[in-house]
This record gives structure tokens, C-alpha cells and sequence, in this order.
């Protein structure tokens, strides 16, 4: 129960650090981008820590699989580099029960990986889409941004406002620029008012500036002639309807809305669900052996081969989802001819310094 707890707990906090590192460099780059968006005006700044969680069941996806095979590697790497897995044999633990104890944290990491592809990240994906929307659809609230020229959702008009409440509703010292011109007639006004909101026409879905206690001059841009007209209340168009539906992708969709979907691209998601979860105990099989180095080497002695047989089965993962998407692959086969030939892979590594292997070598060499 000691070696049990100590392998187990060595090989998780290696685990859990990598997740953490590999988490943090990624999120990090999500958000610097997702910041330049939001200064942009592209997106609005009240959202931005939303989207930012709402991507980390996405990237999970990616990150769980890495970690759990780059921390046995890291883990047991050091054991082998200080000569403690050598001990730990000589006291009569093979390296079989190293990887049936190992297997069984990756049955529970595949188990929470599972989770996250079937439930959590298209959740979130779809949680994304749905905040998406609403930013485009309230585009000519959320995006002024305060001290910026900006133009209008129907490009029409240019708008500068000084100062924008906290709660976003209220507009105060509001400059707009627009063209009033019809027919090849040319035509401009300029307004400025003290104050105003951004309101949505209920029937069209049209979106409103409306602006209260201010001026207008228009003119024709040709002759010094120009209106001046004072108001309590002016209303502006700013957006002619409501944004329509952001298009769906199938990783949004949730697993039981896929299973209902028999298309390629379908089948092909839902394999790829599944493949994350399944990958972990396979990675397993070869984490385990390949962690083997000689004190000489160091315990990352290994790690560079390790990680191009990740990246190669990986993009063999990729490949597959590919073919199953343009229909090369049947949908029958769907990706288990590449996890079975994983789980041969890695049986493979763990056997052939087993004594039954061992035997059959010589046996082979005797002949």
C-alpha cells in the first residue's frame, strides 16, 4: 500500500503540473488575443473572462492526454535516473505492476477526459456562441467604446462618445456624423448631444441611438447654407435587424444531438469524442516503458523520442477524423483500427522485457 500510494502520487502531482504548465502557456496566448479583439471593438470587454473559461473545457481536450503521457514520462524517468525503480524491482515489484497501478489513474483520467469531450466542452462551446450572438446582436451598445471614433453597424454613421456608463445603458457628450444624402444628392448632418441610450425596436429588431438634449446641423456639403435644428429627443438607426444565428459547428452540438446526426462529419466528431478519453490508457502502454533510461541518461533521456511517438499518433488521430469526415474510411471502422494498433504498440513495449518474452527470444535465437 506505501509503494502503491507513493508511485500513485508521484506520478499525479507530475501529472497535475504539466496540466497546469501546458494550461496556463495556452490560456495565456487565448487571452492576449481575445484582449486584442476586445480593444479592438471587435468583441465587448464585459465578456472577456467569460469566453476565457468557456475555452478552457476546450483546451482540456488537447491538454489532458499530453499531460497524463508527459507526466509518467517525467515521474518514473527520475525513478529510473536515481535508481529508485531499480530498487523497487530488486524488492520484488516489476514493471508490470508499475503499469497495472498506472493504468488504473488512467482509467480515472480517462473517465474526467470522457466528461469533458462528451458534456463539458460542447457545453461551453455552445455557451460561447450564445454570448457571441447576443455581443453582435447588441453590437451598437456593447462595442462604443468611450474617447474612439467608431462607425455605426450599418456603416452610416460615425459616432464619438465621451463617456459610457458602467452599466453600459447610458451614453454621455455623444458627437455623430452622418450622411443624409439620397438619390446621388449629397447630404450631411452633424449632431451632438448631452446624453443617450441604445435601444431595440421590439417589432423590426432594429437597433435605436437614442440621443436627448442636443443639436443638429445639416447641410448639403456644397453651399455655406446649412439647418440648425435643437431637439429634446432624437432618434437614429443604427442597425437595420437582428443578427442572425452564428452557424453551428458539430463540436458545439451536444452528444446526444450528434448520435441523432448520420452524417460523416457527425461519425467523425463523435469518434473523436471518444478517441480522447480512450488515447489516455493506450498512451499508457507506451508511456510506461519508454520512461525506462539509463541513470547516464537522465530522467528526460527519453522524452524526445516519446514526444514525436505522441505527435505521430496524435496527427494519426487527425488523419483518421479527416478520412472518416470525406468518407475514406468506413463508417464501421471508424477509428479503432488505429487505437487497436496503439494498444498493440504498447502491449508490445511491455512484454518484450517480460521473462515469457525474454524466452521466446532465445527461443527464436536457437533456432
Amino acid at each position: 500500500m506505501i509503494i502503491f500510494r507513493y508511485l500513485i502520487g508521484e506520478v499525479f502531482r507530475a501529472q497535475l503540473a504539466v496540466f497546469l504548465i501546458l494550461t496556463t502557456i495556452i490560456i495565456s496566448q487565448r487571452f492576449v488575443k481575445i484582449l486584442a479583439d476586445a480593444s479592438e471593438g471587435e468583441i465587448p470587454g464585459q465578456i472577456v473572462m467569460s469566453i476565457v473559461a468557456l475555452k478552457l473545457p476546450q483546451l482540456a481536450v488537447i491538454i489532458l492526454p499530453l499531460s497524463a503521457f508527459l507526466g509518467i514520462l517525467v515521474a518514473y524517468g527520475r525513478f529510473y535516473a536515481d535508481s529508485e525503480m531499480t530498487v523497487l524491482h530488486a524488492t520484488g515489484v516489476s514493471e508490470w505492476y508499475v503499469t497495472r497501478l498506472t493504468l488504473l489513474l488512467s482509467i480515472i483520467m480517462a473517465l474526467l477526459a470522457g466528461a469533458v469531450t462528451l458534456y463539458f466542452s460542447p457545453w461551453a462551446s455552445e455557451r460561447e456562441n450564445q454570448l457571441l450572438e447576443r455581443a453582435e446582436s447588441d453590437a451598437g451598445l456593447f462595442s462604443l467604446v468611450p474617447g474612439r471614433f467608431q462607425h455605426t453597424s450599418n456603416e452610416k454613421a460615425v459616432i464619438f462618445v465621451q463617456e459610457v456608463s458602467r452599466s453600459g445603458g447610458q451614453l454621455s457628450k455623444v458627437f455623430v456624423a452622418q450622411s443624409t444624402g439620397q438619390e446621388g444628392m449629397a447630404g450631411h448632418a452633424i449632431v451632438y448631444a448631452k446624453g443617450g441610450a441604445v435601444a431595440e425596436d421590439p417589432q423590426t429588431g432594429a437597433q435605436m441611438l437614442q440621443l436627448i438634449e442636443g443639436r443638429r446641423y445639416a447641410g448639403d456639403g456644397e453651399s455655406p447654407a446649412y439647418e440648425i435644428t435643437e431637439f429634446g429627443r432624437y432618434d437614429m438607426q443604427i442597425r437595420e435587424q437582428q443578427v442572425e444565428q452564428r452557424r453551428r459547428k458539430l463540436g458545439s452540438l451536444s452528444t446526444a444531438e450528434l448520435l441523432q446526426d448520420n452524417s460523416a462529419e457527425a461519425n467523425a466528431e463523435w469518434h473523436w469524442r471518444i478517441a480522447i478519453p480512450l488515447s489516455i490508457p493506450i498512451l499508457t502502454l507506451i508511456a510506461v516503458p519508454l520512461a525506462r533510461v539509463n541513470p547516464r541518461q537522465g530522467k528526460f533521456g527519453r522524452l524526445l523520442p516519446a514526444l514525436l511517438l505522441y505527435l505521430g499518433y496524435y496527427a494519426l488521430l487527425i488523419i483518421a477524423r479527416s478520412a472518416l469526415e470525406d468518407g475514406k474510411v468506413p463508417a464501421a471502422w471508424g477509428m479503432w483500427w488505429l487505437h487497436l494498433s496503439g494498444l498493440l504498440v504498447g502491449t508490445v513495449l511491455i512484454l518484450r522485457n517480460r521473462a515469457m518474452a525474454q524466452k521466446f527470444r532465445a527461443w527464436l535465437a536457437g533456432r
